[in-house]
This record gives C-alpha cells, structure tokens and sequence, in this order.
C-alpha cells in the first residue's frame, strides 16, 4: 500500500529560516570568501575538470592527504557530503533496532534524527544548568539504553562550550558503545580527540570544511577512524556520494590550510572582544566560547532579535529552545559586522 514509512509523521527535518541578511550570522559560517590565492587555484583546478566524467569513487586524492596530516593512511579516512553525512552513517551503520544513539543536549539538532533515521531509540542526556556535561550520568545512560553510538558535538554546538580531552577519553575509556566526536569547530579549538584513535577501538572522529575553511557551499566532511569502522561506515554511503567540483576543490584548501591561519586568529580576537563588550552590558549573560560564534542569554532576547533584524542582521533565536531559554547565538563576523552587532544591541 503507497503509504510513508511509519515514524515519518513525528520526524521534523533540519529547518532554518532563509534569508538573505546584509548581515549573516546566524549559520557559524566564514564571513568572507575563500583568501584569493586558494580561491584561484580552485578555479584554476576547475577550469581543467573534465564535467563528464564521474568523481573519483574511494575519493583516494583527499583521503590521503587528510590522513598524513593526522599520521594516518587513507583507510582511516572516509570523505562525507559535509560532516553531516558522515554522522549519519555512523549512526547507521552502528547502531539500530534495539539499540540507542546518546547525546548531550542542547547540542546539534540533528543528532535525535540520525538517531530515528537508523530505527534506533534518541537519548539526549541534559547538560548541567552551565552547559558542561556529568560524563558518569551520559556512560549510566549509555549502558542502561543499550547505546550502539555516544555522539560528542566538541565544542559543543549551539553553546560554544567544550569538552576537556580528559573527560572525552573518560567516556571513551568507560563505555563500549561506539563515541563519535563531532569536531566541525575543531579549528577555532585547537585541541582534538585524534590522539585517542590510536589508543580505543571505539572511537572516530567527524570534521567539516564548512566552517574555518569557509567551503559551507561545497558540502564536504570526513571521518577519522580505525579502518575498521571506516570501512563499515562506508558501506552506507552512495556511490559517488561526493561530487568531483567539490572533491577537486577540497583538496586544494586541505594543502593550502595555512592560508585561513590569520582569519582563524582574527575570529579568536574578535569573540573575545565581542564577549567582553556583549558581557558588560546589563540583562545578558556570555557563555564562554571556543567557536566562530558566541551564545548569549537575556530576559529580552526576543526585543534583542528583533532590533538586530530591523537592522538587517540575521543571528540565531535559540528563547524557545529546550534547554536554552532566552538564548540566541550570534556568529562572529568581520570586524565592521561585530561592530554593527555592538550598535545595534547597545542602542
């Protein structure tokens, strides 16, 4: 009988209002291009790209130069459509009927759908009122649910907050179900869980382009496992499930990395200037950040939306989310555009 799939009824899809603010903050992406010289040679490369032929199936250019970046080998390497896609297969290919997918919430929305697109039951577990997590009551709710996968959004996605690696190594260390460390702000960062593959079996690792490396448009990701999990996760995929426009231009920004060094320094400086300035301003509290966005708190955040609106700024309105009461995420943009979010705020 043509009917959908049942579940399908309840299943709310990633949604995000489009609109096309002269000042766009509100999806923690870069806020400029790509730097010149890395935009050219992408051009360049896609300029000699022969349109009619399929991309490189096992994407082997750029698992190759991922993985001996991190003293890995391709194998330890899959290349997703964005990170997004590659946290879907991980949900999919570990965990199922029976079993549960656990997660710290708030974090990324997306985590309960990966979890009910692959039968399996979501386990969010709520972060304490500052947003850290008790990582005894995530590993108690892991082992009583059954989990195939723990998902660890670090830092944490929409609060900014991160995880201390001792405390990621804690869970992984103590749980048998397979702990995914979601690291697509890894850059703004600086630490990372990578050194842990070498010592668990359970653990990997999802990382995007599109957010340091400014490549949002081109929707491209990855995975750093064991071979084993690599190799299972990619079982999922479909085939030439990343196009060659975006595998080509891909690896130019992976070898040319060192390009977004100043503008990943000049988001550290500006979070921190626009924390200082947004925290001495009576009625909000900052949530301290190590992304290229910052969480806020007010009693007024619906006034505060608004007037950024009025003023074309699109930011995130996150007051009526669970978990994050009066809370909006402002990205942090170029300078002039922080400056325009302090006016606009202040008046």
């Amino acid at each position: 009988m043509f009917l959908p799939r049942v579940g399908l009824e309840t299943l709310k899809p990633y949604s995000v209002e489009e609109i096309n603010w002269p000042i766009k903050i509100d999806a923690n992406e870069r806020p400029t291009d790509l730097p010149p010289a890395v935009k050219a040679k992408v051009m360049e490369k896609l300029a000699a790209l022969p349109f009619n032929r399929y991309p490189e199936i096992s994407a082997q250019s750029l698992k190759t130069a991922i993985g001996a970046a991190y003293g890995l080998t391709a194998a330890n390497v899959l290349i997703g459509n964005g990170s997004s896609e590659v946290l879907e297969a991980l949900c999919f290919s570990f965990s199922g009927a029976g079993r549960s997918i656990v997660y710290p919430t708030p974090s990324f929305s997306m985590y309960g759908i990966y979890a009910k697109l692959a039968d399996s039951r979501p386990v969010p577990v709520e972060l304490n009122a500052d947003f850290s997590l008790d990582a005894d009551k995530l590993l108690a709710t892991a082992a009583q649910t059954q989990a195939g996968v723990v998902l660890l959004c670090n830092p944490n996605n929409p609060t900014g907050t991160v995880m201390p690696q001792d405390q990621v190594e804690y869970i992984v260390a103590n749980t048998k179900s397979l702990v995914v460390v979601d690291e697509a702000y890894h850059e703004f960062y600086g630490s990372t869980s990578v050194g842990l593959l070498k010592k668990y079996p359970n653990v990997a690792i999802a990382r995007t382009f599109s957010k340091a490396y400014g490549l949002a448009s081109a929707r491209v990701g990855y995975l750093l496992a064991s071979e084993e999990i690599a190799k299972t996760a990619g079982k999922v995929l479909l085939p030439y499930n990343v196009n060659a426009l975006t595998l080509a231009t891909a690896e130019i920004v992976f070898s040319m990395r060192q390009y977004f060094a100043d503008s990943i320094a000049e988001n550290s400086r500006e979070r921190t200037r626009m924390a200082a300035a947004l925290g001495a301003i009576s009625g909000i509290t900052v949530y301290p950040s190590q992304t290229n966005f910052l969480l806020i708190k007010s009693e007024n955040a619906a006034a505060i939306v608004a007037r950024l609106n009025e003023r074309g700024i699109g930011v995130r309105d996150f007051s009526t989310a669970p978990g994050l009461s009066g809370c909006i995420r402002i990205g942090i943009g170029t300078p002039a555009e922080n400056n325009a979010v302090l006016e606009a705020i202040t008046l």
